[in-house]
């Protein structure tokens, strides 16, 4: 399978703070534009798999260029970058917001978590004594046998596969699986890890692969290889 096509628009004015150097690093093929006209104009012949528009780097905050690239890319998904104080504008149509200061790291973790499904290219991925079979869906656990997985837990549990002892907060969660900001109420989301914890763990109480971080979101320990 081909890298992933990331269109990043930043300004001239990057510099060292570009975030392409990270991209690439991080596996994607990257294609650069400085302007709202260059990036607009090489997206009408091409589909990237992700737009990541730097806003913070550009003399504009970018919602314009933000509205009309998600025009021309009704499916594609956009994380636009705003500076320190700008404030939030939803209409601007991406699927998610990032205000300044964050890391390159942070950046990248949301990139992949965008990324469609099929991106992801092991079809069985084994974590410990822990299978999980993509195209089924379901989790075999060693000595317990295997468990089908309705697609949210699929998907859920995939999300922590991605980003094995890593905090995942209720935000991202949300936004990866239910595609929404909203975490206002994240009953839903506490059944399906309740769920999850059912299918993977030996003792779902006292969960030693899912844990939760009070007050944060979530974590899956990767058990330390033998």
């Amino acid at each position: 399978m081909g890298k992933s096509l990331i269109l990043l628009v930043e300004g001239k004015s990057a510099g060292k703070t570009s975030l392409a150097p990270a991209l690439t690093r991080g596996g994607f093929e990257v294609r650069v534009f400085h302007s709202d006209a260059d990036a607009l104009r090489w997206a009408q012949e091409h589909v990237p798999d992700l737009v990541l528009l730097d806003g913070a780097s550009m003399s504009s905050s970018g919602i314009r260029c933000c509205r009309r690239l998600r025009e021309q890319l009704s499916k594609t998904p956009i994380i636009h970058t705003r500076a320190d104080g700008e404030p939030e504008d939803s209409s601007a149509g991406a699927d998610i917001y990032l205000q300044k200061p964050y890391t390159w790291r942070k950046v990248i973790n949301r990139v992949r978590a965008l990324l469609p499904v099929d991106q992801f290219e092991e079809e069985i991925v084994r974590a410990g004594k822990l299978t999980f079979f993509r195209s089924k869906p379901s989790v075999n656990i060693e000595g317990r046998g295997e468990t089908q997985l309705t697609p949210k837990q699929a998907q859920l549990l995939e999300a922590f596969l991605r980003h094995p002892n890593q905090i995942l907060s209720r935000r991202l969660l949300m936004q990866t699986v239910w595609d929404t900001d909203y975490v206002g109420d994240t009953r839903t989301l506490d059944v399906h890890i309740r769920w999850v914890r059912e299918a993977i763990e030996e003792n779902p109480a006292e969960p030693r692969r899912i844990t939760t971080v009070r007050g944060v979101g979530y974590i899956f320990r990767l058990p330390p290889a033998p």
